[in-house]
Order: C-alpha cells, then sequence, then structure tokens
C-alpha cells in the first residue's frame, strides 16, 4: 500500500495494492499488521455503511467527547472527502484536506480522531462505508457548518441536498473550545 501525506497531519490517503485481471481485482481493505507497520495502530469497533444520491453532502460532522477516528472508502460511486482540523490549539486549526475517493481508485482517507469529517457525491449514486475507533455517541454527535467562510471549502457542489442537521450546523468560529477536540503533540 502507499501513503500519500495531505497538509494536514495524520490525515493521509491510503492506496492499496490492488490485483486485477479480466475477471476482475482484489485488494486487503485493511491488513491490521501493515497499517501498523505503516504507523497505524487501528482498532475498529464499528462499520458503517451509507448510500446517497449525486449532490447530497454530508458533513461535517465529529463527535466531541468519545471522538471518532475514521478509514473511510466508497466501493460504488465517487465522493469528494474531506476533513477538517478543528482541534482548539492546532497550528492547522480550520484547515481542511480532500480526496476524490472512487470505486475505481479504490483509495482510503484515514481521519484521524479530533477532525471534522464529511463528503458530497459527485457521481450518480455511492456506498459509502467508514470504519470508526469509537462507537457512535448520540449525546457527543457534533456538526460544523458544510459551507463556512472561515474554512472555505472548495466544494464540487453549488447546492447540495443537506439534511436538516446540516443546513442548521454552527460555524466553527461559534463552537465554544470547550465543545471541540483539543490538540495534543
Amino acid at each position: 500500500m502507499k501513503i500519500v501525506e495531505t497538509i494536514l497531519p495524520g490525515c493521509v490517503v491510503i492506496e492499496p495494492q490492488v490485483h486485477g485481471d479480466a475477471r476482475g481485482f482484489f485488494y486487503e481493505s485493511f491488513h491490521a499488521e501493515k497499517y501498523k507497520s505503516a504507523g497505524f495502530d487501528l482498532r475498529f469497533v464499528q462499520t458503517n455503511v451509507s448510500r446517497s444520491a449525486r449532490g447530497v453532502l454530508r458533513g461535517l460532522h465529529y463527535q466531541w467527547p468519545n471522538p471518532q477516528g475514521k478509514l473511510v472508502s466508497v466501493p460504488e460511486g465517487e465522493v469528494y472527502d474531506v476533513a477538517v482540523d478543528i482541534r482548539a490549539g492546532s497550528p492547522t486549526f480550520g484547515r481542511w484536506a480532500a480526496a476524490m475517493l472512487t470505486a475505481d481508485n479504490k483509495r482510503q482517507f484515514w481521519i484521524p480522531e479530533g477532525f471534522a469529517h464529511g463528503f458530497a457525491v459527485v457521481s450518480d449514486n455511492a456506498t459509502f462505508c467508514y470504519q470508526c475507533t469509537a462507537l457512535y455517541d448520540r449525546a457527543a454527535d457534533a456538526a460544523i457548518r458544510w459551507n463556512d467562510a472561515d474554512i472555505a471549502i472548495d466544494w464540487p457542489l453549488s447546492a447540495p441536498l443537506l439534511s436538516q442537521k446540516d443546513t442548521g450546523a454552527p460555524f466553527l468560529r461559534d463552537v465554544p473550545r470547550d465543545k471541540l477536540p483539543k490538540y495534543t503533540k
């Protein structure tokens, strides 16, 4: 597998080694020892799958307390996937990184604890998989506004389909710092 660094330390794109021929393909979507030797000692406790139509934007979501790290991938379709550093005190606070995840490129995006996450569907449909390091905690569920001008994400959609939660999410500057993950070196 190949690790591609982003501008956010810790957020990386992972390109698996794909073995293919005229019959199809095979790749390991996760191998604990190989990921550990690459610096990612991950233990997943929950896996989620969602399916969305073209134009859907989900995010920017996070949990605090009880943060989740997420290894995300797209086995069907294409999404523009985004991570935002929301760790109070971080040198990259409010900055974002993105990756195109598609069924064809088979890329994964590792989003560590302390980052907000969202994605926009750019194909007719997309199936999205999340492997999470912590269980979903409704009481810790939170979001940042997808179109926060201070973050300035360059989304590939101008008028996305949003949930009520995402439409009404606060701007990052309006979230009290004690309601955000803390940066630790």
